[in-house]
């Protein structure tokens, strides 16, 4: 079987990653930290809106099963990527909507995404603010950070 990477910033990495784990395809699923300038940076450094980095969920998916641009649909629905730096009540440069492309592909496949979602008038009269940004070194997530919301027994945490 061949796998791909993915990797989307969509706010709180709890519920982002709850939602991409159950699509059929992902093999799985870490929370993490990406974009920044700090080497290792955990939770508490992240929280402090200083080091650069999106909370992340970074996926192995088989492109047999489920194809990036369905990740990048299931990704435009499961948050508002119309608010800069926001989702929810989180706020800061850590809660950004984000995609870290792996490829030229998935770089060409976001960008024409996000076009095609503008054009269609689908977050009107707001505009979608996601970055699309080459990916990075992944930093993963303390460990009680992984799969946080199926050890407490929750779907999502969404308002």
């Amino acid at each position: 079987m061949t796998t791909e990477k993915a990797t989307f910033g969509a706010g709180c990495f709890w519920g982002v990653e709850a939602a991409f784990a159950a699509i059929p395809g992902i093999i799985s699923t870490a929370v993490g930290y990406e974009g920044g300038q700090l080497e290792r940076p955990s939770y508490k450094d992240v929280c402090t809106d200083s080091t650069g980095h999106a909370e992340v969920v970074e996926l192995d998916f088989d492109p047999a099963q489920v194809s990036f641009e369905q990740l990048l649909d299931a990704f435009f629905a499961l948050h508002d990527p119309t608010t800069l730096n926001r989702q929810g009540p989180d706020w800061g440069t850590q809660y950004r909507s984000a995609i870290f492309y792996h490829s030229a592909e998935q770089e060409a496949q976001a960008l024409a995404k996000i076009e095609q979602l503008t054009a269609a008038g689908h977050f009107k009269p707001k505009r979608i603010v996601t970055k699309v940004e080459p990916a990075q070194t992944f930093w993963r997530a303390e460990e009680y950070h992984q799969r946080y919301l199926e050890k407490r027994g929750q779907a999502s945490c969404h308002i």
